[in-house]
C-alpha cells in the first residue's frame, strides 16, 4: 500500500474535492445543506479559515480554502466540518440514526456518509488559481446539473461577479442572456459573505 502524504503549506491556499459515500446524492436536500452550512460555521469559529470559492453539488463538493499565516492544518479542519455534518444530519433525521443510510443495505449497521478520503490540492500561483475558480464555477455545467453557471444556486459564482471577477453570462449558453445582477444565493454565507 502506498504511503499517502498531504501537503502542508503554513497560510497556504488550497483547492478540495470531498465526496459522499459511494457518491450518494445527499446534497439535492436542504436539510442537508442547511447542515453542511452549520458545520463549516462552527468549524470556522474554531479554527479560521477563508473559503475563497465553492460549489456544492449532490454527491460533492469542490472548493479553495486559505488558511491564517503559519497555519497548515486543513485536515483538522475538514475532519470537524465532515464529523459536525454527519452528527447534525443524523441529529436532524433521527429516522437514518439507526438504520443504513443506502436504500436495499440488507443489514442495518449505519454506513458512512462520506468517502474516507479527498482530494486536495496546494494552489501554487494566482494563475493556477483563477482556473480552479474556473473549473468550481463550470462544475455544475460540466455535470449536467445546470445548463449555464449563472443558472446553479449553490456556488460562490455569484460572489465572483459581484467582486467582477465574472461577467453574469461566463460560461452561459442559454438564449435568455442575464443582465441584472441578483443577490447570492446559495451557499453564499459559505464564502464569507
Amino acid at each position: 500500500m502506498p504511503t499517502f502524504r498531504r501537503a502542508y503549506q503554513p497560510g497556504g491556499t488550497f483547492f478540495f474535492t470531498h465526496v459522499t459515500y459511494r457518491r450518494r446524492h445527499i446534497f439535492h436536500d436542504a436539510l442537508a445543506r442547511s447542515c453542511l452550512h452549520d458545520s463549516i460555521s462552527i468549524a470556522r469559529s474554531k479554527r479560521p479559515f477563508e473559503m475563497n470559492a465553492v460549489v456544492l453539488l449532490p454527491n460533492h463538493l469542490h472548493c479553495i480554502m486559505t488558511l491564517p499565516d503559519g497555519d497548515h492544518d486543513f485536515a483538522s479542519r475538514w475532519r470537524s466540518i465532515k464529523a459536525g455534518f454527519s452528527r447534525l444530519y443524523l441529529e436532524r433525521r433521527p429516522h437514518l440514526a439507526n438504520r443504513s443510510l443506502i436504500v436495499g443495505m440488507k443489514n442495518e449497521e449505519r454506513q458512512p456518509i462520506w468517502q474516507r478520503r479527498y482530494w486536495e490540492r496546494t494552489i501554487r500561483d494566482e494563475e493556477e488559481y483563477y482556473r480552479l475558480c474556473d473549473y468550481i464555477h463550470y462544475n455544475p455545467v460540466k455535470h449536467g446539473h445546470a445548463q449555464c453557471p449563472h443558472a446553479w444556486k449553490w456556488s460562490s459564482f455569484r460572489r465572483f461577479v459581484a467582486n467582477e471577477r465574472y461577467e453574469l453570462d461566463w460560461g452561459c449558453v442559454c438564449k435568455q442572456r442575464v443582465s441584472v445582477y441578483k443577490e447570492p444565493v446559495g451557499l453564499s454565507e459559505l464564502v464569507g459573505e
